[in-house]
């Protein structure tokens, strides 16, 4: 029997990402924000059986991709981070709803870029030239 109306899953591809002082960052495409625990076996004395215990939890790295364009501000990041200036910064992957409301926020904190590539560049293609920037992180909470 059923208890309430209809309830339709949000869209993936409206999302917002913000960065700490980078306001311009529009990307095409974020991947790979996961949360994973360990789990640790213990046996306990006498028992034959084996005991899963949650253990240490460890964050995935974010993928960001978007088209280039004159705005070098994640670029200039990732050169700072590689000459030693490490940089770290909270963000939020936003996901909003048919009206652009926000239904949930995924908070990311003490960021920092561990690799910066730039497209295949062919003569005969005709697509958006899309760089992409992976970020490290080290904790994601739910908002």
């Amino acid at each position: 029997m059923a208890t309430g109306g209809r309830v339709d899953p949000y869209m993936n591809f409206n999302y917002l990402v913000e960065i700490d002082g980078i306001t311009r960052a529009r990307f095409s495409e974020v991947s790979g924000l996961t949360i994973n625990v360990e789990p640790v076996e213990y046996r306990e004395g006498g028992n034959l059986h084996v005991v899963k215990l949650p253990g240490r939890a460890s964050y995935g790295n974010i993928t960001l991709r978007r088209g280039i364009t004159d705005d070098h501000e994640l670029y200039e990041w990732i050169q700072r981070v590689a000459t030693g200036d490490i940089e770290r910064k909270n963000g939020s992957v936003i996901l909003m709803d048919r009206n652009f409301q926000e239904v949930a926020r995924w908070n990311f904190f003490n960021a920092f870029p561990v690799s910066y590539q730039i497209p295949q560049f062919t003569a005969s293609a005709n697509e958006v030239a899309i760089e992409t920037l992976e970020l490290a992180l080290e904790r994601v909470e739910m908002a």
